[in-house]
């Protein structure tokens, strides 16, 4: 039996397979005991998630101080559910179950945890296929019954530049009204470029063996267009609660990357082929895997793309990209992440065709100014003719914190959430608003 100490807040992870479930930890958070609970299988996937809370802590600058207390065994989640129905409702209403791991198996995951009183606040996506969606469904509706805290991790709402996004399209002076856009000319536009091999907390990145099954890790078309679909609803609808009646899926599709045997052992670690891979591997001993995925739908009448690639290599000196465009009636809002921007996200502000250009200059640095009353220092500047854009806005560096710090924003969240009592009911029914989304599209892929 695990010796708990209960504190005001604890987190308990199971089964974590992806790096993500340590980077909720990359800091201390007050209120919250530094003893995490682990259940998870024997493997690598554990030996991996221990040792980057141990960089964690015994990092020179702000070290955390987090100590695991694992059980580890085939049985891990039967024991994760023994040990909550020992406890009592109020112990476990105080735990947070993280999960990031294979995307197939959370279903189960996040339902038991519901089940067992425990909140939860899972890595993306939370549904995989369409029949994930009606487990995640029923999950959200036993968590909700319990009056429990159920999530998934969103790091994107964290960034300077898509805040800002959001800040100047709630601005008529600037924005206009939102374009409904068509079909073949969507009015918002996301679009996201990720790599298998990269750098995380300044070392290279092993992926595990499986992360390159779509059947585990799911398509594209549902995993990092999680977080783009999220951002539709967050900056074009920010004080609306939506319906799944307000999505109207058009099309949708996917794609493959290929993976040599050479970068699949780089990545890994692993020499051969797995046998859940096999199937996708082609004639010449190249892995096809179905990485990549796109699709257009519209939202209450406004019309979106969602896209997402993933290729195995960065250019040198780059990194994931990431492009958004918004467009209103009097202006586009646009962020690239290209080799132009240094492969730092930047903002552009693009007059549409018969925009005052001083009305607008003005409205906008008005709009700034309110800005900068939560951001200083955030102003416009000329564009110099990117994207056509008329001004970029100039951030200052302090603000760009990077990714991996995002995760505890979002924790930081959630726990305001907790300690409040409360968590908005927009951000209930639009989690499960965009998990229908996705399903959508996955239903349409095929």
């Amino acid at each position: 039996m695990l010796n708990l100490m209960i504190a005001a807040i604890q987190f308990v992870t199971i089964d974590p397979g992806h790096f993500h479930a340590a980077l909720v930890q990359n800091r201390t958070y007050a209120d919250v005991s530094p003893e995490v609970f682990v259940y998870a299988p024997e493997g690598a996937d554990l030996k991996s998630h221990l040792a980057l809370i141990d960089q964690f802590n015994s990092r020179a600058d702000s070290p955390t101080a987090w100590k695991e207390v694992v059980y580890a065994g085939a049985d891990f989640l039967a024991k994760f559910t023994a040990d909550a129905a020992k406890r009592t409702a109020a112990e476990n209403a105080s735990r947070i179950v993280i999960l990031a791991g294979r995307n197939n198996l959370k279903p189960d995951y996040y339902l038991a945890a519901a089940e067992a009183g425990l909140n939860v606040l899972a890595d993306k996506p939370m549904a995989v296929t369409a029949e994930d969606y009606l487990k995640l469904c029923d999950a959200a509706a036993v968590a909700k019954d319990k009056g429990l805290f159920f999530n998934d991790i969103m790091t994107e709402r964290n960034e300077i530049t898509t805040i800002l996004q959001r800040e100047l399209a709630r601005r008529g002076g600037v924005y206009g009204r939102q374009e409904p856009g068509s079909p073949d000319d969507p009015a918002v536009t996301k679009i996201s470029v990720h790599h298998f091999c990269k750098l995380v907390n300044g070392k290279p990145l092993r992926r595990p063996g499986w992360y390159y099954d779509t059947k585990q890790q799911g398509e594209a078309i549902v995993d990092v267009t999680t977080h783009l679909t999220d951002l539709v609803q967050w900056e074009v609808f920010p004080d609306v609660t939506l319906n799944r009646s307000d999505v109207n899926m058009i099309s949708a599709r996917t794609w493959t990357t290929p993976i040599t045997a050479a970068d699949y052992e780089k990545s890994t670690g692993l020499k051969e082929w797995p046998a859940f891979l096999k199937a996708s591997v082609d004639t010449n001993n190249v892995l096809q895997c179905k990485a990549n995925g796109e699709f257009t739908y519209a939202l209450r009448g406004v019309h979106a793309k969602v896209s997402v690639e993933w290729h195995f290599m960065p250019p040198a000196g780059g990194g994931d990209t990431h492009y958004s465009l918004m467009r209103g009636s009097n202006a586009e809002l646009i962020i690239k992440q290209g080799a132009e921007q240094g492969f730092k996200p930047m903002l552009y502000v693009k007059l549409r065709p018969g925009a005052d250009e001083a009305k607008t200059g003005a409205a906008l640095d008005r709009a700034l100014a309110e800005i900068g009353e939560k951001y200083p220092g955030v102003k416009a500047v000329s564009a110099d003719g990117v994207e056509g854009a008329t001004w970029r806005i100039d951030i200052p560096k302090k603000y760009d914190i990077g990714h991996e710090a995002h995760f505890s924003q979002v924790m930081k969240q959630f726990l305001s959430w907790m300690k409040a009592g409360q968590m908005p009911e927009r951000e209930r029914r639009n989690l499960l608003v965009k998990y229908h989304t996705l399903a959508e599209a996955w239903k349409m892929s095929r």
